[in-house]
């Protein structure tokens, strides 16, 4: 390692030793956008552009297991992504599966995050052995108890949304509570697969590569609370030097409203 990149180190883990020390999110989601672009702007292959993509998570991981932030929530795949080309599908199916088998063996990543692995989405979609991998990774990382890495593939907000709403009008009808019954955002929201697996409400989202929408991704979480951030870089580019604004302005604001109490 060189002089230069040693000092790039040591200040990165002084900011962060610093950061530390304020108000930390407990959920921020990380919608991955732009592996694609980022491959062509390189002259590589879109396969290359989503495995940097994996290196990028690896990088994020580390960072959010350091600050201790409880949950962490990411956009893997869409409902809608089996619509692109088969060979680039299979392509990216057959990269989860080998990062999902990867990331899980004993002191592995998963391990070495402190993470408990869940994958949250229309599973029955995914190809048989991608479904195997990935119950594979979340029995194999159930014992960690540091962070949570809720991996949403394949995955919409109106899929969500439409299951939890099913969700509670099923459990009424199974409990016979029909007298009065309510559907209400309370109940939605419980029954939102971020709840079910413990994920606490959303404190921070990220959307790379300069795209100002959400297309699809926790529509329901994101609220008035939810500080949304879209910044310019493609997801293989995303590193410290990105999410530091980001956490510094949340504990911005999260002192300044304090303050007005």
């Amino acid at each position: 390692m060189s002089m230069l990149s040693w000092l790039k180190t040591q200040l990165a883990l002084f900011l962060l030793a610093i950061l530390v020390k304020g108000p930390i999110p407990r959920h921020i989601a990380l919608e991955m956008d732009g592996n694609r672009r980022y491959a062509r702007k390189n002259g590589k292959r879109v396969e290359e552009g989503h495995r940097q993509g994996y290196v990028s998570l690896d990088r994020a991981m580390k960072l959010c297991a350091f600050l201790q932030i409880r949950s962490v929530t990411v956009y893997a795949f869409s409902i809608e992504n089996f619509n692109r080309p088969p060979d680039e599908v299979d392509a990216i199916m057959k990269l989860i599966e080998e990062k999902l088998r990867e990331i899980s063996q004993p002191g592995a990543a998963l391990d070495e995050w402190g993470t408990r692995l869940r994958v949250l989405g229309k599973r029955e979609l995914l190809p048989p052995a991608v479904q195997a991998a990935a119950e594979e990774a979340e029995n194999r990382s159930c014992h960690n108890n540091k962070t949570i890495l809720n991996f949403c593939m394949p995955y919409t907000s109106q899929h969500e949304i439409t299951t939890a709403v099913r969700s509670v009008v099923h459990n009424a009808l199974r409990d016979g509570d029909t007298h009065g019954f309510k559907i209400t955002e309370q109940t939605i929201d419980d029954h939102l697969m971020t709840s079910l697996v413990g994920s606490p409400p959303l404190d921070v989202f990220v959307r790379t590569s300069g795209v100002k929408r959400l297309s699809g991704f926790l529509q329901w979480q994101c609220c008035e609370d939810t500080q949304i951030h879209m910044i310019d870089p493609c997801w293989p580019e995303f590193g410290l030097l990105d999410l530091l604004p980001i956490l510094l302005d949340y504990q911005r604001k999260v002192w300044a409203t304090a303050s007005k109490k």
